[in-house]
């Protein structure tokens, strides 16, 4: 699946990289391109034998946020046709979030606007030091609604209460310190290296057990420790332990040998 303004590869180690491919607008999207990364996510999500997702894009921009031509549409919208419009943009938004493979955010530059939600949907994101981030919304008299759950969960309220209303430009390494970004790496080159590296560390772990990872954390983040938690949650490593990728583990670890997940990575 590619076309011009998103490119989706694939290798043989069932590696997916998805690219915003406008440079010319710093990979600012419309409708259009928001559309074609929900079903990217979706359809990758849902193929077996993809193991990672990668989210990149070209030229010297992560993301500007929404595309002007589009915003000039959202203009003479009418609110039932806004509210259509934005259900697009979190269905977008839900479908990185949601993905069962572990994805990872690939960010060079700026990142404003919707593109911070791109960032805080994905599970790891890698930026270079010229990696800025913005919410600019309020300066048009908007707000960040619709990524707010995604970046609220990245950076805590607190921050974003300062950073929702001030609109703040903020550097790469107070994006790591507010936890949009892990790692923070020199160049582009570097930013390359240290996605392949993350990348190597993810397939070395079970595919099954990453899915159920994921979910694992949905399921107790933000909630006390209770009854039904405990029971969730020794229910869960029960499942993984009689499950077929548990086994093979679990036997490969004792037996001192590569799980067959890692077998003929080299």
């Amino acid at each position: 699946m590619s076309d011009d303004i998103l490119l989706v590869s694939r290798d043989e180690r069932g590696v997916a990289t998805v690219t915003m491919n406008r440079p010319e607008v710093h990979n600012a999207f419309d409708d259009v391109l928001i559309g074609r990364i929900t079903k990217a996510f979706e359809d990758l999500g849902a193929d077996d034998s993809v193991r990672v997702v990668v989210l990149a894009s070209k030229g010297p921009s992560f993301s500007a946020g929404a595309d002007l031509n589009w915003m000039k549409r959202m203009a003479g919208y009418t609110r039932d046709q806004n509210v259509e419009d934005a259900l697009g943009l979190a269905a977008m938004c839900r479908a990185i979030d949601t993905c069962p493979k572990p994805t990872i955010a690939l960010v060079q530059g700026a990142a404003f606007g919707g593109g911070v939600g791109l960032v805080a949907c994905c599970d790891i994101a890698i930026g270079t030091t010229h990696a800025k981030f913005m919410l600019s919304e309020v300066k048009l008299g908007l707000i960040p609604a619709v990524i707010s759950p995604y970046v609220v969960r990245a950076m805590g309220a607190r921050a974003a209460r300062r950073y929702f209303l001030t609109a703040e430009r903020i550097e790469a390494a107070d994006a790591q310190r507010l936890g949009l970004l892990h790692e923070v790496v020199e160049d582009e080159e570097d930013l390359a290296s240290a996605g392949d590296r993350m990348v190597a560390t993810l397939l070395a772990n079970g595919p099954a057990a990453i899915a159920a990872a994921k979910a694992l954390v949905d399921a107790v983040a933000e909630r006390p420790i209770d009854a039904p938690v405990i029971q969730d949650t020794a229910e869960r490593i029960a499942d993984t332990r009689a499950s077929a990728e548990g086994r093979e583990g679990v036997t490969a670890f004792l037996e001192k040998r590569k799980p067959a997940w890692v077998q003929g990575q080299g």
